[in-house]
């Protein structure tokens, strides 16, 4: 064993003792010749590129020394050794040796005749003494050369070694939209997902490398010294070449894993290879991330080896491509896979978990069936409600929600608060004094989301803080219920009913919800959109037809649409615009020219809003003064919506608010008029709004006072906006851009424009502000700077101008 340092780590280099024998040393000048080290510059009979000793001297240089030596039976001056041994041999004499004589004291005598090293005189010793030593000189320099390849080997071994490659890691973007291919998974907390820029192209084109550098690299060697994980080179049967990493290693076969596998045809992604396919791995196919990663997917952990579970994964996910929503870093990713191919997004890991549902306990509705004490639970706008029917599973859900009020009145709930809440999440709410299943459905922040009461099929806004985690002693227990609300519709309704007006939704609401029991006969199943046609019967109108809810709201006058009314800009009234229903079906006001429309009509004189209650306008920076903004509407340079970035996190913390409040406020009938502020719901979110115009079919045309958009929604959609959401100033800053000319922008001018300002902070520059009495009307003249760069900061306006000055040379 010897030990050989390597900066400030410490090796050891074995050698086979069986095949170089200890080396003997002659006499004591051979021990002190090998004591004697100093390097030298390389001589053709010199061992190169390490330390000059006696030993690694050649026997051939020593030779041609004794030679000269024997010639000169009384001596030789050592500084004239030199000289006789180039005119001898035509080879220069190294230097070195010539500084540190003792070099040659195993062929020859050195007898120092003065202190300085080159005053000394050489006698050759007595051959057999020579060949002694001369034949230990070669077995040194075989040792080394042992102690080379030795040391190269352990390079290279150091270099193959899993500790010691460095492979860039493979990063799963946690912001915007990825999509993964899944491989194959052995359970659901290790699922093998194929991620990478441009899917397999990075992948195809290191196989290809691969492929040419193996072919025609005739000194490419079969991997040696084999170990568990090992990374390697495989040669596969169908003349492939692909990274693998070894697992597992039986006689001559190896079983290796290929976690950057592409071709799900290649049945390689785990398997047994012949030694003889299995080659080093190159340093130049290190530098690509390994395009595949291990994972877990949310929600199923405790499940993760159910072998129902497990297939049911691979039926929905192997070898689809798939949108992930990425939960949590760490060396195993935490996410939950989309499938987004079809209409609808469908939450896999949400899908797959209900194939733990007990079946036994499922609820099959048949068609010409009469149920009884049925209990409505909830109605929504587009008619649909949703059902309890009497069952086993009902009553195995009430069993085991005592069981979890028993549970937790022992125990501190906080213990089980969700921590990392997301889409189909199944947890506990408490509702009307007991707990309830929830799954979540929409995160609109970190305080607030959407769930769906699984057993009512209601919809609510809640605080995550108010969530708790299943107890895992009870949580297949729960999971194994399937939900027990039935979505259903009524049947035999006009088919030119349309769209369910307000009225019509409050009467149904305030006729079933009121009534403890019902009977329902179900006429008719559509399987692919999970909802049953029902009529519904009050108990003591049972069977008659005429009686049934369904006729009843059928005949009432509740399905009258509003007429179409019109969007008026001027004082007195007359139209400027007139949107018809089937406008209002058709277009969302977000494009550039809907958007300009609408906003310059809304510039022009308007009645007067009444200021009571009204919140204080927004303070705006002095002229001149600068004022770091975030643009959300961006239509092109005369009309953009500027925020001020300093207030946006009061915004964020007034919408949360909002969507709490509204979320569990009573929702009541609304009094509509124009040019009032109202609260709206549109996409999940409340936003302040004040009313432009009342449109045909209940919707309304509405405008974001905070983020400056037009939008239309359902009246249905619309609540009082309440005192305490009047306090913060409008947020939306109407704007146009300084240091270029008002003009009719062109579709490209606006285009260019955009992408440069628009979702982007930016840095404002107000040069005038023109007043109006409406906070909303106001309307600010600004440069925008971009202060993103390290080194430059780019004003918006000069690229405005340059980009007109390249579209006229186009034209």
């Amino acid at each position: 064993v010897e030990k050989v340092h390597r900066g400030d780590q410490m090796d050891g280099l074995l050698y086979p003792a069986k095949k170089i024998p200890p080396i003997t040393k002659s006499d004591t000048e051979q021990e002190k010749a090998s004591q004697n080290v100093t390097t030298s510059k390389v001589d053709p009979l010199l061992k190169p590129n390490t330390e000059t000793t006696s030993a690694s001297l050649s026997s051939d240089f020593k030779q041609k020394v004794v030679n000269i030596l024997l010639k000169y039976s009384s001596g030789l001056w050592a500084n004239a050794l030199p000289k006789l041994y180039q005119d001898t041999y035509q080879v220069k004499f190294p230097g070195d040796v010539l500084n540190n004589l003792e070099l040659l004291s195993d062929v020859c005598i050195v007898d120092y005749v003065s202190e300085v090293p080159r005053k000394a005189i050489l006698y050759a010793k007595p051959q057999r003494r020579i060949d002694e030593n001369l034949n230990v000189t070669e077995k040194v320099q075989k040792h080394d050369g042992v102690k080379a390849t030795a040391e190269k080997q352990y390079e290279e071994s150091k270099d193959q070694s899993p500790e010691n490659i460095t492979v860039p890691p493979l990063i799963i973007p946690s912001e915007g939209s990825v999509s993964v291919m899944v491989l194959e998974l052995k359970n659901t907390n290790e699922v093998l997902i194929y991620v990478g820029k441009d899917y397999s192209s990075a992948q195809e084109q290191m196989e290809d490398d691969m492929k040419a550098y193996y072919s025609q690299n005739s000194t490419v060697s079969l991997a040696q010294s084999l170990s568990i994980g090992q990374l390697v080179a495989v040669h596969t049967e169908d003349d492939a070449w692909l990274r693998a990493r070894i697992i597992s290693l039986e006689d001559n076969r190896i079983k290796a894993s290929n976690y950057f596998f592409w071709h799900l045809e290649k049945d390689l992604k785990q398997s047994c290879l012949l030694d003889t396919r299995v080659y080093k791995l190159q340093k130049q196919f290190h530098s690509l991330p390994f395009q595949a990663a291990k994972c877990k997917l949310a929600g199923l952990e405790v499940f993760c080896d159910d072998p129902v579970l497990v297939k049911t994964v691979e039926s929905q996910a192997c070898s689809k491509i798939l949108a992930v929503e990425l939960l949590e870093k760490s060396d195993i990713p935490f996410l939950v896979l989309y499938d987004t191919s079809g209409e609808d997004d469908i939450n896999i890991n949400a899908t797959c978990l209900k194939a733990l549902y007990d079946k036994s306990l499922e609820l099959h509705l048949q068609v010409d069936v009469l149920y009884t004490n049925v209990r409505v639970t909830s109605v929504f706008s587009d008619g649909s409600l949703y059902c309890q029917v009497p069952s086993k599973g009902l009553s195995r859900l009430s069993e085991i929600l005592q069981k979890l009020e028993d549970y937790f009145h022992y125990k501190q709930t906080s213990e089980f608060n969700v921590t990392l809440p997301f889409c189909g999440k199944i947890c506990l709410f408490p509702s009307k004094g007991k707990w309830a299943r929830v799954e979540i459905r929409i995160i609109h922040s970190r305080r607030a989301l959407d769930v769906q009461f699984m057993d009512t099929g209601t919809v609510a806004t809640v605080k995550v803080s108010e969530l708790r985690e299943i107890p895992p002693q009870f949580l297949r227990e729960v999971i194994a219920i399937p939900p027990q609300a039935i979505k259903c519709c009524l049947a035999d309704l006009p088919p030119n009913t349309g769209m369910w007006t307000p009225d019509a939704v409050l009467w149904l609401r305030d006729t079933v919800m009121n009534c403890p029991e019902f009977s329902m006969k179900v006429v008719k199943r559509d399987g692919s959109k999970g909802i049953a046609h029902v009529y519904l019967f009050a108990p003591e109108n049972f069977p008659d037809m005429d009686h049934s809810v369904n006729r009843q709201i059928k005949n009432a006058d509740l399905w009258k649409h509003q007429k179409d009314v019109f969007l008026s800009a001027t004082p007195s009234g007359t139209s400027s615009a007139k949107v018809t229903s089937d406008a209002v079906l058709a277009l969302r006001l977000t494009s550039g020219k809907l958007e300009k429309s609408f906003s310059d009509s809304a510039r022009e004189p308007s009645s007067a809003v009444s200021t009571v209650d009204m919140p204080p306008p927004l303070p705006l920076s002095k002229t001149g003064e600068l004022m770091d903004v975030y643009v959300s509407v961006a239509c092109h340079p005369g009309h953009f919506i500027v925020q001020p970035w300093k207030e946006l996190h009061n915004l964020e913390a007034l919408m949360e608010e909002m969507i709490l409040y509204y979320s569990r406020a009573e929702e009541k009938p609304v009094n509509i008029e124009k040019n009032k502020l109202y609260a709206a719901k549109i996409e999940n979110q409340w936003y302040r709004v004040i009313i432009k115009g009342i449109l045909r079919n209940g919707f309304l045309s509405v405008y974001e006072l905070d983020y400056g958009k037009h939008e239309f929604v359902s009246a249905e959609k619309v609540q009082p906006l309440t005192d305490s959401f009047r306090k913060l100033p409008f947020q939306a800053i109407t704007a146009q851009l300084a240091g270029v000319k008002s003009q009719q922008w062109s579709e490209e001018a606006s285009i260019v424009f955009r992408n440069l300002v628009e979702k982007k902070p930016l840095v404002a520059q107000i040069q005038a502000v023109n007043e109006s009495s409406n906070s909303w009307d106001r309307k600010i003249v600004t440069f925008l700077v971009d202060t993103s760069l390290p080194d430059t900061d780019i004003w918006i306006h000069d690229f405005v101008s340059q980009s007109l000055v390249e579209f006229s040379k186009d034209d």
